[in-house]
């Protein structure tokens, strides 16, 4: 539910990331003629099809039964030359993605399905995977956000929160497995321990969070 990105939105606090990550293409397409980006997951496969269209090199990250479907997307806005799958999880990353050095990577969601400590791990390791001076884009779900009302983890430290959210929260929006619920602190936090430089953080009109490290 963090992910607000639009196709015919990007301007606001929820698209800021998409913007900021859509100018960074657009930058090192003229310096470096050629940018290479992962997107993971592949969500509508929306922010692949656009940083494909600014001259991106682009490998998509999902689970193996999506491939398809991010093919014939690929296909239909054709891209099939620019937009790569690579199967995986967040909890398996492959060691050496097609197309790494990344001078991108925008991780959409899925952190919070983890606890901190892994989540940490997952961005360390994604970090790896950018060429220095590269760009790691984050969005996660926040802890102000309508999700956090009747949470379990509302009140625990950041390493201890991971829990399930209240029952009607859950329902609404199909959540049904514990989360890890950010602050902006906690995000900043995050791409800190994992080795990033933080060039800056936000939260969202909806309450969630979004954040963009540097790899150095």
């Amino acid at each position: 539910m963090d992910d607000y990105f639009s196709a015919n939105a990007i301007g606001n606090h929820a698209d800021e990331n998409a913007r900021l990550a859509l100018e960074e293409c657009i930058k090192r397409q003229r310096i470096d003629r050629r940018v290479s980006a992962l997107v993971i997951p592949a969500g509508h496969c929306g922010m692949a099809i656009k940083l494909a269209r600014h001259g991106a090199s682009v490998t998509v990250g999902d689970v193996a039964p999506l491939q398809r479907e991010v093919e014939n997307r690929a296909l239909a806005a054709g891209l099939c030359d620019e937009i790569r799958f690579v199967p995986c999880t967040l909890n398996e990353l492959p060691a050496e993605p097609p197309g790494m050095p990344y001078d991108i990577i925008v991780l959409r969601r899925g952190l919070c399905c983890l606890p901190y400590h892994q989540a940490r791990n997952v961005v360390r390791q994604l970090l790896l995977q950018l060429k220095i001076g590269g760009k790691i884009y984050i969005s996660i779900r926040g802890l102000h956000s309508e999700l956090s009302e009747g949470y379990a983890g509302r009140e625990r430290p950041i390493e201890e929160r991971f829990a399930p959210l209240s029952p009607e929260v859950a329902e609404k929006y199909d959540v049904d497995q514990p989360v890890c619920l950010y602050s902006e602190r906690n995000l900043f936090m995050l791409l800190l321990e994992a080795g990033a430089s933080v060039l800056r953080t936000l939260t969202t009109t909806y309450g969630n969070v979004k954040g963009i490290g540097v790899r150095v």
